[in-house]
């Protein structure tokens, strides 16, 4: 085999590559074409609890850490300033308009170690766990991930906690109902 010969397979090989990542992220974008980011600004008059800056990580489906969602606005790693306020968590992307999601979309939070295409040390990462609004009207949930730089993911999804409702008893306690 030439040299010219093997650079053309070569070429060739990574024109492959490149068209199936193309294509697989085309069928990933198509997929979740119904999901929608809570894009707006927060109440007025909400109180701001704390601020945070580091770096969002993913999006995925709930449980599923290594399947990234491609929702507008949260499909890309990026910078972000996390804002908590006692109406919300807002998440100001770098080129992005604001993602809000309020209290009442909030189901969890808490911390992790692996998402997509990040794995850190034990609990460094924070998962919020919260509902995203499909086409058709239904919510879905999903967990999206955050680094903190200035602060640890134990400050972080603490101060998320604080802002949240407490959980209310749906079962009896001391029996065996």
């Amino acid at each position: 085999m030439t040299r010219e010969l093997a650079l053309i397979v070569m070429i060739a090989a990574a024109l492959l590559l490149l068209a199936a990542g193309v294509y697989g992220w085309w069928r990933r974008t198509k997929r979740d074409r119904g999901l929608a980011a809570p894009v707006g600004e927060l109440p007025a008059g909400a109180v701001t609890r704390a601020e945070f800056h580091g770096l969002y990580v993913a999006t995925t489906v709930h449980e599923e850490p290594l399947e990234r969602l491609a929702i507008c606005g949260l499909a890309f790693r990026s910078r972000v300033d996390i804002t908590i306020t006692d109406a919300g968590v807002a998440l100001d992307l770098t080129g992005q308009p604001r993602i809000v999601i309020t209290r009442d979309r909030i189901e969890s939070v808490d911390q992790a170690t692996v998402a997509i295409d990040r794995v850190v040390e034990k609990d460094g990462l924070v998962r919020l766990v919260w509902r995203t609004t499909i086409a058709d009207g239904t919510e879905q949930a999903v967990d999206t991930y955050l680094r903190a730089q200035d602060a640890s993911a134990r400050e972080v999804a603490a101060a998320i906690t604080a802002i949240l409702p407490e959980p209310t008893a749906t079962t009896p306690t001391g029996s065996d109902a």
